[in-house]
């Protein structure tokens, strides 16, 4: 498996992992949302995308947008979506991205790394608890 950066022939495979991504979330976003954020992700400056490849079949997708901060000014990573195929969970690809992700962030010079999951994911959640920090804030946003 070889962990890489999204590329335009992926796309076809990247929609199918990116709407289980949402389906998981039991979200949908409208197509032309799924053709702003490839284009996004690809542009690869503000936001990017990785992907893990074996032999050709994309086991997963992680997300990666690079904003500023307040409190660090080099800015922070915010790795926004991470997921790998169901038949893939537990074989070690959700960790790869997670640190190729970290490589990333170290090589643009914002090794400040987050992300958010939600309480109920605790099969990801493993995984987190070995390879990041908990921390104690709670999320708000703004009412629909």
């Amino acid at each position: 498996m070889q962990i890489r950066p999204l590329q335009e022939s992926d796309r076809a495979q990247w929609d199918t992992l990116w709407s289980g991504y949402l389906d998981f979330y039991q979200t949908t976003v409208p197509p032309e949302t799924y053709d702003a954020t490839f284009a996004a992700l690809l542009s690869e400056k503000d936001m990017c995308g990785l992907v893990a490849d074996q032999d050709g079949r994309l086991l997963g997708l992680a997300h990666v947008v690079f904003h500023a901060h307040c409190w660090r000014p080099e800015g922070v990573t915010y790795l926004q979506d991470l997921f790998t195929v169901p038949d893939a969970r537990g074989t070690g690809v959700g960790r790869a991205l997670i640190e190729a992700v970290y490589d990333l962030a170290d090589t643009r010079g914002r090794p400040s790394v987050y992300w958010t999951t939600q309480d109920f994911n605790a099969q990801a959640r493993r995984l987190y608890d070995r390879i990041g920090q908990l921390t104690p804030f709670i999320k708000y946003v703004r009412p629909a």
